[in-house]
């Protein structure tokens, strides 16, 4: 397989133009194409109004591959295709006396299951919030009627944080191993679209991503698993640095020397839990901030100049960045096409905002986190749990400011930029539901966060016309952008430094960012913990 990068097409080019570029490109003949796949497509749009086109990478089947390949040793760009299969690294035996337990089922915990369960290993998932469906109604109960579920939500339940986001795939993760391509190639495999495999940012949508999670849920208990739903772990048994099982919340007890824990950012409770216990934690920065919400045609038109509204390019998005004056690096977050701004509370009193797309991307805004980054050795100092602790006092104080209800905070971009509470809206629509509240948003963040992100809307304005519009949307508060909490692995085993059998993982434990990464750390701790059963087994 001979794997050609750079190919360049435009963008509407014909179906048949692809393949004669390829026999155009390796000189050869019809006959000795045998058949070809789109390993990638992107496209750049950085420089506005110029020509864009398609950028392809292609991976062939030809004959005479050492011919071609020799007469093209010198181009970096075609090249022998790298094998992006991914192959189980063990077989559980058919008298398996001791299960893997998986506690959490987001997409970190959705992937490490589902490869033990291809390994033989018959894991039982403890989910502490419900499955997929009932999941869904209990989340659009609070953001239709302010009524908020505490065990589900868009923090907890099947499918984890990224369901209700925008089902983006992508991740900047060095990835030798491919395996986010078995991540990919899972969720086709579930009914995810299969362009998914190829387009360069890739995304599912909320809603399809709920069909796709039950299905992949199904493999899992057709292959052995267990999949228990409102089971929430309240307690590690350990001995001697070594875990032995948990307890759930019901009294009810599990042995197992293996346990993943693939815990979402958001759980506070077992972060208090675990230092309980005296597993080995740290505080580790994350970021705080508003959703920030523009017409999507203004950011098509800023971005894609004359292909806006392009149906072969969609909804366009970007991606922002800038060093302000105090030493605070501002940034845009899980920017979301096309899409609405939607509460993300998990605690009773609390105002969190999160950004959502379907896969159409074709609601009437854009939004994206405008966040700052923070550390805990300045500003919030303390123990490991020093970052839950602020990111707790921030939301409480969100959720008086909105009113009480739920409803967010929220203000005009010009007033913020000017310090002066907004009172009415302009053309800019909020989308966040149960809604918001004008007023100013000064006191909901700490001083050097607001004049961080004063400095940089502006800067933003100048890199992307209208960013800076008087009436885009501001909408408090965004602080769960990653966890505040890395439960710390040891390199090699991926085992928890001073526990023997526990494997922290995904996001929660601070090894993970996204879906995609997610579910490429699930794998990888499915297979050490695989690997660590074996060895014992035959030690």
């Amino acid at each position: 397989m001979i794997r050609i990068t750079e190919l360049a097409l435009p963008l509407d080019h014909p179906e048949d133009a692809l393949k004669a570029a390829i026999l155009k490109r390796l000189k050869i003949k019809d006959a000795d194409l045998n058949e070809f796949t789109v390993f990638k497509r992107s496209y750049d749009a950085r420089k506005k109004n110029s020509e864009i086109k398609f950028v392809y990478i292609i991976d062939a089947d030809i004959n005479n591959e050492a011919q071609v390949l020799a007469r093209f040793e010198d181009d970096h760009n075609v090249k022998v295709a790298p094998d992006t299969n991914y192959y189980p690294v063990a077989k559980a035996p058919e008298d398996l006396k001791e299960r893997p337990i998986i506690i959490g089922f987001g997409p970190c915990g959705l992937f490490a299951a589902l490869t033990l369960a291809q390994m033989g290993f018959k894991p039982i998932v403890l989910e502490r919030g419900k499955e997929v469906r009932a999941r869904t109604k209990d989340t659009w109960a609070l953001w239709r009627k302010h009524q908020l579920t505490t065990e589900s939500n868009v923090q907890y339940g099947e499918g984890g944080a990224g369901l209700f986001s925008d089902g983006k795939l992508y991740s900047q993760i060095k990835d030798p191993k491919f395996y986010g391509r078995k991540v990919m190639s899972e969720f086709v495999r579930a009914g995810a679209p299969e362009e998914i495999m190829y387009v360069s940012k890739p995304h599912i949508g909320t809603f399809r991503l709920t069909g796709v999670v039950s299905r992949m849920r199904e493999e899992i208990k057709a292959l052995g698993g267990e999949v228990r739903f409102e089971s929430k772990v309240t307690d590690f048994d350990i001995e001697d640095g070594q875990i032995t099982g948990v307890t759930l919340a019901n009294g009810e007890k599990l042995h197992s020397r293996y346990v993943v824990l693939a815990l979402g950012h958001s759980s506070r409770d077992t972060f208090r839990m675990l230092e309980r216990q005296g597993v080995y934690l740290e505080a580790k920065p994350f970021a705080i901030g508003f959703r920030i919400e523009h017409p999507q045609p203004m950011i098509d038109q800023a971005r894609l100049g004359k292909y806006a509204g392009h149906p072969e390019l969609g909804a366009a998005d970007y991606k922002v960045i800038h060093h302000a004056k105090n030493g605070r690096a501002v940034y845009s977050f899980c920017m979301c096409p096309g899409g609405t701004v939607v509460a993300a509370t998990s605690e009773d009193g609390r105002v969190v905002t999160n950004g959502m797309s379907q896969y159409s991307r074709n609601e009437r805004n854009a939004n994206s986190g405008i966040v700052v980054g923070i550390h805990p050795e300045e500003d919030f100092p303390g123990g490991p749990l020093a970052g839950v602790e602020l990111q707790e006092q921030l939301e409480s104080n969100a959720f008086l400011m909105g009113g009480e209800d739920y409803t967010a905070p929220g203000q005009l971009v010009g007033d913020f930029i000017k310090g002066v509470p907004s009172t009415e809206l302009g053309d800019v629509v909020p989308s966040y539901k149960p809604g918001i509240k004008l007023t100013d948003l000064a006191p909901s963040l700490p001083d050097y966060a607001i004049e961080a992100i004063r400095e940089a809307l502006t800067a933003f304005g100048k890199k992307i016309k209208g960013f800076d519009r008087d009436d885009a949307i501001l909408t408090g508060i965004e602080t769960r952008t990653s966890s505040p909490v890395r439960i710390k692995r040891d390199n090699d085993s991926l085992q928890s430094l001073n526990t023997r059998g526990l494997y922290p993982a995904g996001e929660g434990a601070g090894y993970a960012g996204g879906i995609l990464s997610a579910g490429v750390d699930g794998i990888k701790v499915a297979e050490a913990l695989a690997k660590q059963m074996m060895a014992d087994l035959e030690g």
